[in-house]
């Protein structure tokens, strides 16, 4: 097989890597402003990305790897459908990474890298512009945010692969492996010395997150106008869904830094309020009380889309995404240090003897644990 036969096979499937490089230019661009911001965690890079801690000592180094699920599959039925103009999808960069620095925050570790990975069916999704500079614009922002560089990422197409029909016609899988550092005098959070007795603080959301974008999807089909339906706010069904992921790197930090006890980090991610169980061992976590205001959208899908309360609270965040567990003598100063960073937080709940269940007192609701 020739040269050209080959590129013609790829054509034939789909693949025609000339239609990837404005998205590529958009990325890379984006990509050179991020490598000073590093420099906020005391790491510098080379123009290859290479990094290096610049303070004593050796510093322990951690990496994890999150998708977004199907978020962004909302961004593209908005920018179908919704006729503004916008392509919803700027919020989509900070929402990829997100779920990879959270995780690695809930570690006690400093985000300094990141690599992405944006992989669509058909390569004639990179061709928009505005799109691929929305979401660059996005990656942007949680880089600034929280100091990152953006060093790489990778952008296959995936024409026998990936498949959105019938809700789009095409939409990428979105995932990133993000690279921390913790400093040497800090001990790594490993959730080891979550303990019966704990107090458990809830941290508020934004909204929906990144989690549950799933069920939105499938019952927004039942609704006459979709994700174009309003809400009580002037916002429509889609556009309160796309609200970015809030980041909690700068409230672990400052718990870090003030060197609170803290015993274990929890994101409020896959799961809803059951995450809150994550840890194996079988402790009961009693939620004796919650966010006085439920964020607007998870009312609108209990009240209007008519979600059951225990599935909503199964798969949603329910208003907290993050939960700090801290023994009792650190909670009032775990709160204060917490709001001068910028964050709302309250006592929620308690770890109690097994068995390993969720309690939802509000409510009158037991949870399962995730997996069971």
């Amino acid at each position: 097989m020739t040269t050209q036969d080959l590129r013609d096979e790829y054509a034939r499937l789909g693949i025609d890597y000339s239609r990837i490089e404005a998205f590529k230019r958009a990325m890379m661009e984006t990509a050179r402003k991020t490598f000073v911001f590093p420099k906020r965690w005391d790491v510098v890079l080379d123009s290859d990305g290479n990094f290096q801690y610049t303070k004593p000592g050796q510093p322990k180094i951690r990496s994890v790897t999150e998708g977004l699920g199907h978020k962004n599959l909302i961004a593209e039925w908005m920018y179908i459908n919704a006729g503004t103009g916008k392509t919803y999808h700027d919020g989509i960069g900070e929402d990829t990474m997100l779920m990879a620095v959270n995780d690695l925050a809930a570690k006690g570790f400093r985000p300094v890298v990141y690599t992405d990975e944006v992989a669509p069916g058909p390569d004639t999704w990179f061709q928009d512009e505005k799109r691929s500079r929305d979401l660059a614009q996005g990656f942007f922002v949680e880089c600034e945010r929280d100091g990152i560089a953006l060093i790489g990422g990778e952008s296959p197409a995936y024409p026998l692969l990936v498949n959105t029909e019938p809700y789009v016609p095409a939409a990428p899988v979105f995932s990133g492996c993000v690279v921390g550092i913790a400093p040497p005098y800090r001990q790594p959070v490993t959730g080891e010395k979550l303990q019966i007795g704990d107090v458990i603080i809830g941290v508020s959301s934004v909204g929906l997150h990144s989690n549950g974008s799933t069920l939105l999807i499938i019952r927004s089909q039942e609704l006459p106008e979709q994700f174009l339906t309003k809400l009580p706010n002037g916002n429509t069904f889609g556009e309160e869904a796309l609200i970015p992921t809030r980041s909690y790197v700068a409230l672990v930090d400052a718990l870090m830094e003030a060197q609170v006890e803290v015993h274990a980090f929890v994101p409020g991610t896959g799961g809803g309020v059951r995450k809150v169980a994550v840890d194996r061992r079988p402790m009961t976590y009693r939620i004796h009380s919650w966010v006085q205001e439920i964020p607007l959208l998870f009312q609108f899908v209990r009240e209007e889309v008519g979600v059951a309360l225990e599935d909503c609270l199964k798969t949603f965040n329910w208003g907290i995404g993050y939960y700090v567990f801290v023994p009792v003598g650190e909670v009032e100063r775990t709160i204060q240090i917490g709001k001068q960073a910028g964050y709302d937080l309250s006592e929620v709940g308690r770890v109690e003897e097994g068995p390993r269940r969720v309690i939802f007192e509000p409510e009158g609701i037991t949870l399962a644990p995730p997996g069971e």
